[in-house]
């Protein structure tokens, strides 16, 4: 089967399809041929859902917009089909053949068969039925090992791409400024360091494969007030440059992410959607973004209905179209009739449809879409009989034993070993009492994102997909020596009190209790944790603290796990627990990574990417703040944390010694050099995570009293030493000065390597000289780590 694309039959190869000729030249005259109508197209997506049964897609029906009419558009063209995989449960196979059907129709339909751009969400994975569920990116920002990252986005960029998806709505480079947000799963952590490294480290691989990586949420969605969704947002420019910014920044220029999503919010008055300063001015014209803009769902829409800065859907358009942004998702709204009339008006130049329409069109060039042998024909369709569907359902793997073993990988990367009074690792144990709301569920592994949690759960009738074996199941394996009884105690956010005596009365007939607690994933208030999923507090959602409470009082040992979206503040359960393992959403590999832990079969390597909160009520607090947002005399509120970010334990101990450094002055261009040697003090084979923090003691504005400027893991055998050698250029200290302008400035510094943000090890002075430095986004970003 072929695609039927019209101008493939012409005698003459039109210029835009003739990829001899430069892309700028092919583009401009494609844009000199093409009607109003035919430019707007190209400018909008329609939200699909793949046929069943292999046939064209069908529009998705959402409570937020009307039906779309696929006969009345397509004969303009389209410029992207929104979801094709995601939107309900299908074949994998009969899902690429619906697409491959559809492109066909597009490509037909439109005079100068052009395909639409198709794309999906990917945040844990290929969000498509019997799709891998990777690790959500809280559990990666928790690896603290961007390598790991790449590879894990080079293979789902690998399997979107074979079935003919083009473009990724991901990573979410939101840095966590509030806990109480649902959407912190979503999050790589709370420091744009780590958000940066390990984001760009997902571009890379996303692109790699081929894929368009989609940076969101640009920027400032995460800082909404009291943590709500979709709420106003409160930040200074300083904030904005110094913290939300950055990671993005990094993506763009060492991640070469083609893509950017227009955030929700406003800042100061200004929505995302409608800001020219931040789409064009900072975005395009100060970095150099050559890529496209999309919106977020509905986002242009919201310019009118939430935002009110445009009276109609005209005016929407026309402000984001003005702003920079060049394609309305998930479906044509603004961009469509309104649009049109707009232009016709003159209410809106037609120069702004130019030049949108010259990024989309650029874009789909550089992704072989108007080349004269473009096949609507997938890699995963190589060689295959297209005519008979039934044949081709379950020939395609999305969840592959190589995907499988890598989500694993991740997932025992990520779990995070809190606390430890010796306990664990657990020896032969003989009766295992496992206790919680989590202790049972299979799904308990997964985020919102998750194909089985967006979509899946509105379709019960269809198999979740994938292999999800419960902490029960995984423990039973763990330990087939062991009788495991197993108690709910309460549900997850039900409240419920009635099962906690039974609990107990199962604690107490047990050597160890492991109690599972945690999160639901869902969608806007349907779990605890996701978007539009957030919290009040953070104390532990429904009963779950008084079945811990009653727990640690049975007198036998309790290790605690989570499996959660956020953290949660654990009250004394942090001192009296034997252990705390945490873990955040960890994927179809997460109930075994946990039970190696627990056993020691693993050995814990994972690092908090965002700080465990002591009390449920200190929120918004961060590791980020400045002195006077630290305890005080004169507030009543500690926002110490129980644990701090970076903070992991391991079944064995590093000793950190003979620190040097090559000079102890530099210029405000230069850079300094460090040395350490971490050696493995234990039994055991580990992996330290060497931490590097600056302290920068007199500023000319308020600084943060740390933060992380670069880290390394390092795995040691027992007796072995390494050598660590850090360069640390003078650019990492910069930041935004009085006059909106990034500087270094001179003076002394303080360099401490850490195993967390509450445990430094070595410290070092350094002094820069010299004038204060302006610099920009060339900047160095990076501490470079080398092991000898």
């Amino acid at each position: 089967m072929t695609a039927n694309v019209a101008v493939e039959t012409t005698p003459e190869i039109p210029l835009w399809n003739d990829p001899s000729h430069p892309v700028s030249a092919r583009v401009d005259a494609l844009i000199g041929a093409m009607t109003l109508q035919e430019k707007i197209a190209q400018l909008y997506g329609v939200w699909v859902g793949a046929s069943a049964n292999g046939g064209e897609v069908a529009p998705h029906q959402h409570d937020m917009e009307e039906a779309v009419d696929l006969d009345a558009l397509l004969p303009s063209g389209l410029g992207q089909l929104t979801r094709p995989f995601g939107t309900a449960p299908v074949d994998p196979a009969l899902g690429a053949l619906s697409l491959l059907r559809t492109q066909t129709r597009i490509t037909s339909a439109n005079r100068f068969g052009i395909p639409a751009v198709a794309h999906e969400e990917c945040l844990a994975g290929f969000a498509a039925w019997g799709a891998t569920a990777y690790p959500v990116p809280l559990s990666w920002g928790a690896t603290f090992d961007p390598d790991v990252i790449r590879r894990m986005a080079a293979a789902i960029g690998r399997d979107m791409r074979a079935v003919g998806v083009h473009q990724g709505l991901a990573p979410v480079l939101d840095v966590v400024r509030d806990l109480r947000w649902g959407r912190v799963e979503e999050t790589i952590g709370e420091d744009p360091y780590l958000v940066g490294t390990i984001g760009t480290a997902y571009v890379q691989g996303l692109e790699s494969a081929g894929i368009v990586a989609t940076l969101k949420h640009f920027v400032g969605y995460s800082a909404s007030r009291a943590g709500r969704n979709l709420a106003p947002t409160s930040v200074g420019p300083r904030e904005r440059a110094d913290v939300l910014l950055p990671p993005f920044e990094m993506a763009i220029r060492e991640g070469g992410a083609r893509s950017v999503m227009h955030a929700y919010t406003d800042i100061d008055g200004i929505p995302s959607a409608a800001d020219e300063k931040l789409l064009t001015g900072l975005l395009r014209d100060t970095w150099g973004f050559d890529g496209t803009v999309v919106a977020d769902y509905f986002g242009i829409a919201f310019l009118k209905t939430l935002h009110g800065i445009a009276g109609d859907f005209a005016d929407a358009a026309g402000a984001a179209l003005t702003a920079g942004v060049d394609i309305e998702l998930p479906t044509v709204k603004t961009f469509g009739a309104p649009l049109a009339d707009a232009v016709a008006e003159g209410r809106v130049p037609e120069s702004l449809i130019d030049r949108a329409l010259r990024r989309v069109l650029t874009q789909k060039a550089d992704l072989g879409l108007l080349d004269p042998d473009w096949s609507p024909v997938p890699p995963a369709f190589a060689g295959a009989d297209l005519d008979d569907p039934d044949t081709l359902r379950g020939t395609i793997d999305l969840d592959s034993p190589a995907n499988r073993e890598l989500a694993r990988e991740i997932a025992e990367k990520a779990v995070v070993l809190l606390a430890n009074d010796g306990t664990l690792p657990l020896t032969a144990p003989r009766r295992i009492a496992l206790v919680g709301p989590n202790a049972a569920e299979g799904t308990a592994v997964l985020g919102c994102y998750s194909f089985p949690q967006h979509v899946g759960v509105q379709h019960p009738e269809i198999p979740v997909g994938i292999e999800l074996p419960s902490l029960g199941e995984s423990l039973a394996a763990e330990f087939p020596d062991a009788e495991i009884t197993v108690a709910r105690g309460t549900g997850v956010d039900d409240g419920d009190l009635s099962g906690i005596a039974e609990a107990v009365d199962t604690a107490r007939d047990a050597d160890i209790v492991v109690v599972a607690l945690g999160d639901r994933a869902g969608l806007f208030g349907r779990g605890t944790s996701g978007e539009g999923c957030d919290a009040e507090s953070l104390a532990l959602p429904g009963a779950q603290q008084q079945l811990l409470d009653a727990l640690l009082d049975s007198g036998t040992p309790v290790v605690t796990v989570l499996l959660a979206g956020r953290p949660y503040a654990l009250g004394r359960a942090v001192e009296d627990s034997a252990a705390i393992v945490q873990s955040f959403f960890p994927g179809v590999g997460g109930t075994r990574a946990i039970a190696g832990v627990l056993s020691g079969r693993t050995t814990p390597s994972g690092r908090l990417p965002v700080s465990v909160p002591r009390g449920p009520g200190s929120q918004p607090a961060t590791y980020l703040g400045a002195r006077l947002a630290q305890a005080s005399e004169v507030s009543n509120i500690d926002p110490t944390p129980a644990f701090g970010f970076g903070h992991g334990l391991t079944y064995t101990t590093f000793a950190w010694s003979d620190l040097t450094v090559d000079a102890e002055q530099a210029p405000t261009g230069g850079e300094f050099t460090a040395s350490l040697t971490v050696r493995n003090t234990g039994e055991r084979t580990g992996t330290e995570v060497v931490q590097l923090y600056l302290h920068d003691p007199v500023a000319s504005v308020v600084q943060p009293v740390q933060r992380l400027v670069g880290y390394t893991r390092l795995e040691l055998a027992p007796g072995e030493s390494r050598r660590v050698r850090v360069t640390v250029p003078a650019d990492v200290a910069s930041f935004t000065g009085r006059d909106g302008r990034r500087i270094v400035e001179p003076g002394e510094l303080e360099l401490r390597l850490a195993a967390s943000s509450t445990d430094t090890r070595l410290t070092t002075r350094v002094t820069l000289t010299g004038p204060v430095r302006e610099l920009d986004h060339t900047r160095r970003f990076h501490a470079e780590f080398t092991v000898e």
